[in-house]
């Protein structure tokens, strides 16, 4: 199964949490989300949606000039 894409890169704090929050809401259990963003504060952002929303963040790391996220959908 591929991964979907959610491509944030030139938004800023809210959008791309809000963004991946309604990728997961149309993705099934165990679907992987990847993140492309250039907010540094996903960084912080990611991990604390992963945690409040209950879904597993697999990975999260610079990546050139941004960020990839990769999270795995528990409840949709």
């Amino acid at each position: 199964m591929s991964a979907r894409v959610v491509d944030a890169l030139g938004t800023w704090c809210p959008v791309p949490i809000e963004l991946v929050a309604r990728a997961a809401g149309r993705a099934a259990p165990g679907e992987v989300i990847e993140l492309l963003a250039d907010d540094p504060l996903i960084a912080v952002d990611l991990p604390a949606w992963c945690h409040s929303s209950g879904n597993d963040l697999l990975e999260l790391r610079r990546d050139g000039e941004g960020w990839l996220g990769r999270v795995a959908v528990r409840r949709s």
